[in-house]
């Protein structure tokens, strides 16, 4: 054990700034817009403009789903006070503490108003995650050995297993469908754009409309952590108040996004499924060849039991 000051780090440890997994997100899905985009001149027909939105807005869509499982703001709160900074010390410090919630865990940030006080660089950004039932009390533990500022343990301790409230519980179980629920509608926004490029553009309706409903039910169960009894965090006078954040309002937005797309186009193939048939660069005359053929293969099939039942 070192006789320095509390807390202390063998080596420095640079703080979180963002998630490399969502970076990737959002490179590869911007490099196939612009892959598209190219290739649109080469396009025919009148309704290129309409393809090209329909591909953006499919990959705005699918972009959402899939980062939305990696960000940490789902439900986020910052409060500023002055607070003990380190473990049996009087010390105190002026500094933001932040509270970053995602499907996959928690991030806790303390940052000094200024950074620099106390002859240290007060910036800090500790991951606790709860990915399985032990993770978050793993993590907790090795952070109390590298002796983490007492705001950050003081936080992290209210969302630990043993502690009196049951936020650790509900989190785990909310945030755990959350994240599967989310990956349904992500097959299911998959399966939509097979089906929209397949004569079967009901089932692409049905596979879109599916992936409103997961995203909706998902949101819904995230939100059931508000029904938990709530667990005050407090900092002297003040109070560390959470609300909900950028990744569960884009994440609505998407599943409004979904429902009213596969709504309006319902409502167009009911009316007038031609328009909807030439929107999707189909002929109006595919499906009644599919079903011109059907019948002739009835009336072979009707012609072979005739013979069969002469010839007995």
């Amino acid at each position: 054990m070192q006789t320095a000051v509390f807390p202390f780090y063998t080596l420095w440890r640079t703080p979180f700034l963002f998630d490399t997994t969502i970076v990737e997100i959002i490179i590869i899905c911007l490099v196939t817009a612009t892959t598209f985009i190219i290739i649109l001149p080469g396009i025919r027909g009148k309704f290129r403009t309409f393809w090209l939105v329909r591909v953006l807005t499919s990959l705005f869509i699918g972009a959402v789903i899939l980062a939305v499982n990696f960000t940490n703001d789902w439900q986020v709160g910052t409060v500023n006070t002055t607070t003990v900074y380190k473990s049996f010390s009087n010390t105190m410090v002026n500094a933001s503490i932040g509270m970053w919630i995602g499907l996959r865990g928690v991030n806790i940030t303390l940052a000094g108003n200024p950074v620099h006080q106390l002859n240290e660089t007060i910036n800090y950004n500790e991951r606790f995650s709860w990915e399985s039932r032990i993770q978050y009390d793993i993590d907790y533990h090795e952070g109390l050995e590298r002796g983490l500022p007492s705001p950050i343990l003081y936080v992290a301790e209210k969302l630990n297993s043993r502690s009196p409230c049951t936020l650790h519980q509900q989190y785990c179980i909310s945030t755990y469908y959350s994240s599967a629920i989310m990956w349904a509608a992500f097959c299911f926004w998959i399966l939509s754009n097979v089906l929209f490029c397949m004569p079967f553009l009901v089932y692409g309706i049905c596979m879109l409309f599916a992936t409103a409903v997961c995203i909706i039910v998902s949101l819904t169960s995230f939100a059931t952590v508000k029904q938990a009894p709530e667990c005050s965090i407090h900092f002297g006078s003040t109070v560390l108040h959470t609300r909900f954040g950028l990744s569960f309002w884009m994440s609505f937005a998407t599943g409004l996004l979904c429902l009213i797309i596969s709504i309006i186009l319902l409502t167009i193939h009911m009316r007038r499924p031609s328009l909807l048939r030439r929107l999707f660069n189909f002929k109006e005359t595919e499906e009644l060849c599919s079903n011109t053929d059907k019948e002739e293969n009835s009336v072979t099939e009707e012609d072979k039991i005739d013979t069969i039942s002469q010839m007995l």
